[in-house]
């Protein structure tokens, strides 16, 4: 009789036998719209100095960089400014940020005054607002309420965003499967045992339908803002609900950052969702840029027709986000070239230097 393992043991290595290419660099040039520049998230020191940044963004094509660590604080986004930013203006992009833990000191009016704190960013330098999924699930206002994600008294921000011409990048909830029960039938139990954190199931956390359905009322009710749904318009597992909602508002897009595991096991769905909306979809991976797996499997993931491989770019092991492999998408060159750098191009007004041909 065979010995019994714990399921965290079991690492299965595929008996099947297909075509497998290395993408050691992309077929165009790359813009990262969904970068962390620091050690880990919110850490004000830079994880590298610039020039060493440069060299791995070189070493992988990838033209320019947007730092989403500005969204976590002032001081960092000012740290950013005043390094990376310095250093290369035409390769990074920063974005700022909402300090909500300032709603207490402006309880009448903290929408307005969190518009004011945006563009003072925007004139220190920063290209967009940050909002990170805190809002609508802990994000409280001066009485202790849970302030939702579509409260009217958000909408000087949004509408501020849009007056000065910056986008909104936007993470609203998590993966579905964050918001069920932690049980047998909850295909990323590994994940949420190993962060239990991250686990948004019970009375003290709204439904994940209300959550994005709250996005959608913003992103509707400010058409001249344009927002960034990250992590695939935050629900790549209903890629029907994301494009219900790009044919509904034409300001808004999404970035792929983190979401491959759930883009690869549905092909034909993803590949069918790139061709319909090739102008809206932006290049993100949500780290440091570096001579990891990382870069290389998006490129493999993007351009061949590759079959049941790792989301990771580690064969040895499943990967921490679901026990799946994942399928490429055998990309188009123009549908390849707008999301590699258009996109994030025009959205960002980079310079036609970083947008130029490899």
């Amino acid at each position: 009789m065979t010995e019994e393992m714990l399921l965290r043991d079991f690492q299965p290595r595929p008996a099947l036998v297909v075509p497998a290419h290395r993408v050691a660099s992309p077929r165009f040039p790359v813009i990262d719209a969904h970068s962390h520049l620091g050690k880990t998230f919110g850490v004000v020191n830079p994880a590298m100095p610039p020039e060493e940044l440069l060299a791995r963004m070189d070493a992988a094509n990838v033209r320019a960089v947007v730092d989403l660590d500005g969204g976590w604080g002032e001081e960092i986004l000012h740290q950013r400014l005043d390094s990376f930013k310095a250093a290369a203006p035409e390769r990074f992009a920063c974005f700022g940020g909402v300090p909500w833990d300032r709603w207490a000191d402006h309880p009448q009016d903290f929408g307005e005054w969190a518009a004011n704190r945006l563009e003072a960013q925007v004139r220190r330098g920063a290209q967009g607002l940050k909002v990170w999924k805190n809002l609508g699930l802990k994000v409280r206002d001066a009485q202790g309420r849970l302030v939702a994600v579509d409260d009217p008294r958000l909408d000087p921000l949004w509408a501020r965003a849009g007056e000065l011409g910056v986008p909104v990048l936007i993470h609203i909830a998590d993966p579905v499967a964050f918001f069920w029960p932690l049980d047998r039938h909850n295909e990323r139990y590994e994940e949420l045992l190993a962060f239990p954190d991250w686990h948004f199931f019970g009375p003290e956390y709204p439904p994940f339908e209300t959550l994005v359905e709250g996005m959608a009322n913003v992103v509707r009710r400010h058409p001249r803002t344009t927002f960034i749904g990250a992590h695939v318009g935050c629900y790549p597992e209903n890629l029907a609900w994301v494009s219900a909602l790009l044919e509904q508002a034409p300001n808004f897009c999404v970035d792929i950052a983190a979401r491959l595991a759930e883009l690869g096991r549905q092909p034909y769905s993803a590949r069918r969702f790139f061709l319909e909306h090739a102008d809206r979809i932006l290049f993100g991976t949500d780290l440091i840029p570096g001579p990891y797996p990382s870069y290389e499997v998006h490129f493999r993931f993007l351009e061949t027709w590759d079959e049941h491989f790792a989301y990771s770019g580690d064969e040895e092991r499943a990967g921490g986000q679901g026990r799946w492999r994942i399928y490429g998408l055998g990309l188009p060159d123009d549908v390849l070239e707008k999301v590699y750098y258009r996109n994030a191009a025009r959205l960002l007004g980079l310079p036609a230097l970083v947008a130029g041909p490899a």
